[in-house]
């Protein structure tokens, strides 16, 4: 025997937001720290999860745009944690997201190692302000 459930969904009223244009030129950034001399594979990682994190905390108009122009991504080596914490800090500063990625430690480094930022997707001359200097990795 078969039952029919009827529900009445209340009405909700959604709010209707212009979108924005994006018309800069997008990158994103993702500084290792030279000083921990990563594996080639585990800086990949680590690189991917600050990119990803940073991508999941950023505008989907801002993403979707990074998208349109080719998801420019630039990873750049910084000498150590002070470097890296003054670059995550001047980023938020500028209102740029910055992802910083600690590691859980299972693997090579130390538990709560801080191994790298990813900043951006953002423009590209607000992003260069910052990092400009830096050799790439």
């Amino acid at each position: 025997m078969a039952y029919r459930l009827r529900v009445q969904l209340p009405t909700i009223k959604m709010r209707v937001f212009k979108k924005k244009t994006v018309t800069d030129d997008l990158k994103q950034v993702i500084l290792i720290r030279a000083d921990l001399k990563l594996p080639k594979g585990k800086a990949a990682a680590q690189a991917a999860h600050a990119s990803v994190e940073a991508v999941l905390r950023s505008g989907s108009d801002l993403v979707n745009a990074w998208h349109g122009q080719g998801m420019k991504k630039v990873v750049l080596k910084i000498p150590d944690e002070k470097s890296l914490l003054h670059c995550q800090q001047a980023a938020k500063k500028e209102g740029l997201v910055a992802s910083l990625i600690t590691d859980a430690g299972k693997t090579i480094v130390a538990p709560g190692t801080k191994t790298c930022v990813a900043i951006g997707p953002a423009p590209e001359a607000a992003v260069d302000g910052i990092t400009g200097e830096l050799p790439t990795y």
